[in-house]
């Protein structure tokens, strides 16, 4: 089995590529079957005769609704947590280290030049960013996915 999305084999029994992460049956440039390249419009892929728009693979949906896993989470990608990122932010967030770990690599870097050249003043910004995290306000790391409680 292919997945639709990278054209790279899959196990039967997975729920998504370990590739690009897309859901099982979710894709539409690669044949499932085969793994030959398609078009979007194919109805039946031209290498072995599969159609296209069978929707026997489709990852089935959550109770929300959605797909199980957040569409701008990479797969097999463990959230971050808010509790750390908060803390982080609390005592070391004028390093900028709670923005290393949620990932803003260049907001912590700025973090970290603007409290060395201020002398540890605008180390108040990473303080403020950490009591936000753990109140909610910032609830998502830099892919996007929402942080672990």
């Amino acid at each position: 089995m292919y997945c639709k999305n990278c054209g790279n084999t899959i196990e039967q029994n997975a729920a998504f590529c370990v590739k690009c992460g897309a859901a099982k049956g979710v894709g539409n440039s690669y044949c499932f079957n085969c793994g030959a390249g398609t078009t979007p419009v194919q109805a039946v892929c031209t290498n072995c005769g599969v159609a296209l728009n069978n929707g026997a693979y489709q990852v089935p949906p959550n109770q929300a609704g959605g797909y199980q896993v957040p569409p701008n989470q990479p797969f097999g990608y463990a959230p971050k947590s808010k509790m750390a990122a908060g803390l982080l932010g609390i005592f070391l967030g004028g390093w900028g280290v709670h923005n290393f770990y949620l990932g803003f690599t260049s907001k912590a870097v700025i973090q970290l030049v603007l409290t060395i050249c201020s002398c540890g003043i605008a180390g108040i910004w990473g303080f403020v960013e950490g009591i936000m995290i753990l109140a909610g306000s910032i609830n998502t790391d830099a892919n996007g996915v929402p942080l672990a409680d």
